[in-house]
């Protein structure tokens, strides 16, 4: 289904828009499983957001026309690849963080369920990362080395957790270097502000006791 989603995002930005209203989960994340599910739909969700609200931003009318141009959707595809990727990492971490708080799960168990979680996310959109140049394998070992410093006891807790996604929608997003000087701030705040409603929806959701047994069980 995420892989469906994403390409759908990938065609034009009106279908992008609609797509997402639509897809929108308000279930109990009470399992692993829905933990996945969640990392990955809203790692979709806000790279969509950002990267056209951003791209719109600086064209103004013109975006219609631009949007148009099939060597620029290339390149809009490409930078999507590429910002879900970091936006998946930091959801991740977080949501499993937040998750598994406490010492009732080790933090090697931590790591695994993480790395579960953005496996599954990365895997979901194996055919759209081929196509638009993102290597799921790297991908991945780039994931596993972030988890090798990740502390997850208050690091990973943290707001500035998030810190790959707005740094990879400046870097990807398909605008001159020039006018990129001038927006860096803007645009990584941007991004930072969009996850606040995305933590808000997660605790909301949440029932960390729930998934907490899951995994214990799984242990024992």
């Amino acid at each position: 289904m995420i892989s469906a989603f994403i390409n759908r995002f990938l065609e034009t930005s009106q279908m992008v828009v609609s797509a997402l209203t639509v897809r929108r989960d308000t279930s109990a994340i009470d399992s692993v499983a829905a933990l996945e599910r969640f990392a990955a739909s809203r790692a979709a969700f806000v790279t969509q957001k950002k990267l056209f609200g951003y791209l719109k931003t600086r064209m103004g009318t013109k975006w219609p026309t631009v949007f148009a141009d099939e060597v620029y959707r290339q390149s809009i595809n490409i930078a999507a690849a590429q910002i879900f990727a970091a936006s998946l990492s930091d959801l991740t971490i977080h949501a499993v963080a937040t998750a598994l708080e406490g010492d009732a799960v080790s933090d090697d168990t931590k790591t695994a369920i993480a790395r579960r979680v953005f496996h599954f996310g990365i895997a979901e959109n194996e055919g759209v990362n081929v196509a638009y140049g993102l290597e799921s394998a790297s991908a991945r070992a780039d994931f596993d080395k972030r988890l090798e410093g990740t502390d997850w006891t208050f690091g990973a807790l943290q707001a500035e957790n998030f810190n790959r996604s707005p740094a990879a929608l400046l870097k990807w997003s398909p605008i001159a270097d020039e006018l990129k000087k001038f927006d860096g701030e803007i645009v990584e705040n941007s991004m930072k502000f969009a996850w606040i409603d995305v933590r808000r929806d997660f605790a909301a959701r949440l029932d960390a006791s729930a998934i907490v047994r899951e995994v214990q069980g799984q242990a024992d």
